[in-house]
């Protein structure tokens, strides 16, 4: 979800504000409330954020001028849907009143023409189709066209409409919603006239699951265009709970081929719990002139998905999330005095280092990050000592830095032992040493500290 650079004067919203709690920047959420599916759009000064219905609303809208400090409007961004929507759907997951409108897209097209792209049920074909909207205000109110703009209900329909722009020409990105009938996800691009309201020539297949953190679907396009290569943002997995994530795919070309990413880019588990089920991202530049990547996330109970924002930085043209971690396969080091052990129980990749038994057992990772400062180093070990607890003696760029300590917790019983390093921009060498009794090393895990 790219738009251009903003260059259209601040304009005035029509509806009042509903406060929003506010939050410090890449810690908890932006917006703690159900925002779901966030899009970002600047024009002027001032950020405007659309999300998935709820709280009796076809589409939430927010403003921001920094991306951390929003403002929830009371008023419905979409208040009429277009006429071959059915009115009597509803899809419980948005709450009360909930009509299956889902992920919005905004963009400019003029100082005061705006286009809203979105997804809603098709009375015709009882599938997911994309509508698109029109409105001389960023907030609306968006008057939608009479007619969908993708309804493919014979590959399960059409959902997650995305934009991207290059030499003057729009795109649309967009997931036929093929897992709802058994299909294959793809997710797809095809050109779109400059008022943004009609398709043109031909549509292009990127990418669909086929990776087993995707689960049965591939859907949330996000394409942007860094350092010459073309970078695929998408989310994968059942959105319900803390399997969905997000991922990426690059290609040299705009109609690829994309290669995807070995792992996902943000996780449950990379935020170390703290972020649950991230996904349905959208990638927009900051106040200071950087790339931020904002989010959804359920909260604690799994009732609402609040929106979230973090820096977004690149590394070697790979994008790096704050707070994130970065996996590093023990397997992949490199170890001396120790030893590889295949197909072990319920590790990561199904591999582990054993065998840091000896004074001159070494286990050493090349980790490279964006920027120098603190980070989170988790440790996923097991420990079946019978003298009890086991520890790991630890250097940093060939500095002793404490050690690593773990609990017994028997063998193959994986678990993780954190404590914070300070590392520089570029390679870092973390090495770990035999200390008390033994243990396995799984994986580390190496994320930013959020600020």
């Amino acid at each position: 979800m790219l738009h251009l650079p903003a260059v259209l004067a601040a304009l005035v919203m029509a509806a009042a504000p509903l406060a929003a709690p506010a939050a410090p920047a890449g810690s908890g959420p932006v917006i703690d409330q159900n925002f779901a599916d966030p899009d970002v759009m600047k024009v002027g000064r001032t950020y405007y954020a659309y999300a998935t219905n709820s709280d009796g609303r076809n589409i939430r809208w927010a403003t921001s001028t920094d991306l951390v400090s929003w403002t929830v409007q009371e008023s419905d961004a979409l208040p009429e849907l277009g006429a071959w929507v059915d009115p009597d759907w509803t899809f419980p997951p948005g709450g009360t009143g909930d009509r299956g409108v889902w992920a919005p897209e905004v963009f400019a097209t003029g100082p005061r023409s705006f286009v809203m792209w979105y997804t809603a049920h098709d009375d015709a074909s009882g599938k997911q189709c994309i509508g698109a909207a029109t409105a001389t205000t960023p907030g609306g109110p968006f008057t939608p066209q009479d007619t969908a703009l993708v309804c493919t209900p014979e590959i399960g329909g059409a959902i997650d409409a995305s934009s991207y722009t290059e030499n003057g020409r729009r795109y649309l990105l967009w997931k036929n919603d093929g897992n709802c009938c058994r299909q294959d996800t793809w997710l797809r691009l095809q050109q779109v006239s400059a008022d943004g309201l009609r398709r043109v020539g031909a549509e292009t297949p990127l990418i669909k699951q086929n990776k087993p953190f995707e689960g049965t679907l591939v859907e949330a396009p996000t394409l942007v265009k860094r350092g010459g290569r073309y970078v695929l943002f998408y989310s994968a997995n059942f959105f319900g709970n803390g399997s969905y994530v997000s991922s990426y795919a690059t290609a040299d070309r705009l109609r690829g081929p994309y290669t995807k990413a070995a792992s996902p880019l943000m996780t449950t588990d990379a935020f170390a719990g703290a972020v649950r089920g991230p996904g349905g991202q959208d990638v927009v530049t900051g106040p200071d002139g950087r790339d931020r990547i904002v989010f959804h996330g359920w909260n604690a109970g799994f009732e609402y998905r609040a929106m979230y924002s973090r820096r977004l930085d690149w590394l070697d043209g790979r994008p790096v999330v704050e707070g994130a971690a970065i996996r590093y396969e023990a397997e992949d080091a490199d170890f001396a005095r120790a030893n590889a052990r295949y197909a072990a129980g319920g590790a990561s990749n199904g591999a582990v280092v054993g065998g840091i038994d000896f004074d001159d057992s070494r286990v050493s990772f090349t980790v490279r990050v964006p920027r120098g400062g603190e980070y989170r180093l988790s440790t996923r070990y097991a420990n079946g000592s019978d003298g009890g607890a086991a520890s790991h003696r630890l250097t940093v760029n060939g500095a002793a830095a404490g050690s690593v300590d773990y609990p017994v917790t028997g063998w193959d019983n994986w678990q993780v032992s954190e404590r914070q390093v300070t590392l520089r921009a570029g390679d870092n060498l973390i090495s770990y040493a035999k200390g008390a009794n033994y243990a396995e090393i799984d994986a580390i895990d190496v994320a930013s500290s959020a600020h």
